[in-house]
C-alpha cells in the first residue's frame, strides 16, 4: 500500500526502500507494541507501547538527521545528481562512456 502511495507522487525513491522498509519497521514495531505477549497494549499495559513509540521517534528523527547530513557532506564532494542533458543523454554514456550498439 505504502509503494502504491509513493507511486503516485513526485518523490525520488527508485528502489522503494522506504515505503518498504521504513514503513513496514514502523508498523512492526508498533504492532509489536501492541500485542506483545503479557505486556503489550492489547493486554492492558500501555508501557511497552508508549516506548514503543518514543523509540519509534527517536529512531525516526536519528536516521533522517544522519542521513541529511551524509547526504550534504557527500553532495559538497561529488554532486548526487546530473544534469538534465546529462539525463537525456543517459548515464551509461554520459557518466560511463558505454555505448550500446543497436543490431538490427
Amino acid at each position: 500500500m505504502a509503494a502504491a502511495l509513493k507511486a503516485c507522487s513526485a518523490l525520488d525513491d527508485t528502489l522503494d526502500v522506504f515505503p518498504c522498509h521504513g514503513v513496514g519497521g514502523m508498523v512492526g514495531m508498533l504492532m509489536t507494541g501492541i500485542f506483545a505477549q503479557g505486556v503489550g497494549l492489547a493486554y492492558g499495559t500501555a508501557g511497552t507501547f508508549l516506548v514503543h513509540i518514543a523509540a519509534l521517534l527517536l529512531v525516526s528523527t536519528f536516521s533522517f538527521c544522519g542521513s541529511y547530513l551524509l547526504l550534504k557532506l557527500t553532495d559538497l564532494i561529488i554532486p548526487l545528481r546530473v544534469s538534465d542533458e546529462q539525463e537525456a543523454r543517459g548515464l551509461d554514456l554520459s557518466s560511463h562512456g558505454e555505448c550500446v550498439e543497436v543490431l538490427s
